[in-house]
């Protein structure tokens, strides 16, 4: 009796074993086939992208929220190209500023911040990004309130001169950091207790992901991708945006 009441127990559990492990669904891109489930892969008949299997995306329901922090004179691919990827990846995006005054990207695209460093709400992910980064970097008030934002960050996150940002915070202090190429000396010179490293794309130290210029931002995200949704995921979304550069070995993952 025992064995039967063990086998009519073991064959629903291992049905729906099989079932689950031959689920595949779409990468999550913020679009209605988030939802939708295929019972063998491919590629999602919605939006093209590439399926990964359900378990490999059992994160997606959780949304994760990401800060960026823009000012006047940002580099437009050092947040667009991340701002391409984590949306992708399902994460909630939020821009704030010190004000919610429109902001000028490169003197070419005007920005309006989702809020202001008075209102703005926290966020698992804080992203900062290079460009005219003393704007940020000689702003005591600014420095001070990502300071006081680290309790509830999870995870740091820079692209080109932002890492002089992150540093002018204390935030990268005794790790090793890398930055845009033609900056590394200033870097050096700038956060004298950490290690800066040129011709590496990105450097993942557990809290704090730093990438190299411009382009490599997209390299860091697709990385971050890869660490919370799984690497199936980020390379689905490099072949969506046909990002074929994206070499994992050219990054430096500290934090395993």
């Amino acid at each position: 009796m025992k064995q039967l009441l063990r086998l009519i127990f073991f064959i629903p559990c291992f049905a729906f074993s099989q079932v689950y492990a031959n689920t595949y669904v779409c990468p999550p891109c913020n679009r209605p086939c988030d939802t939708a489930t295929y019972q063998q892969p491919g590629i999602c008949t919605q939006c093209g992208m590439k399926l990964v299997e359900k378990k490999a995306s059992l994160l997606k329901d959780k949304q994760i929220t990401v800060c960026f922090y823009l000012y006047d004179g940002v580099e437009i691919l050092d947040f667009a190209g991340p701002m391409e990827v984590f949306s992708y990846a399902g994460f909630k995006i939020i821009t704030v500023a010190k004000t919610k005054a429109p902001l000028l990207t490169q003197g070419i695209l005007k920005i309006i911040p989702d809020y202001s460093i008075k209102d703005a709400p926290q966020a698992d992910i804080f992203a900062v990004f290079g460009g005219s980064d003393e704007v940020a970097t000689n702003d005591p008030e600014v420095i001070s309130w990502i300071k006081s934002r680290d309790s509830a960050t999870k995870s740091y996150f820079s692209v080109c001169t932002g890492a002089f940002i992150l540093g002018k915070a204390g935030l990268l202090d005794q790790l090793t950091v890398t930055t845009f190429h033609k900056s590394i000396t200033n870097l050096k010179k700038a956060l004298p207790k950490a290690k800066v490293l040129a011709n590496v794309r990105y450097i993942d130290n557990g809290k704090v992901i730093t990438t190299a210029g411009i382009s490599a931002g997209i390299d860091g995200a697709l990385h971050l991708v890869a660490k919370l949704r799984g690497k199936e995921v980020a390379q689905a979304i490099a072949k969506q945006i046909e990002y074929d550069k994206y070499v994992p070995e050219q990054g430096m993952d500290l934090s395993q």
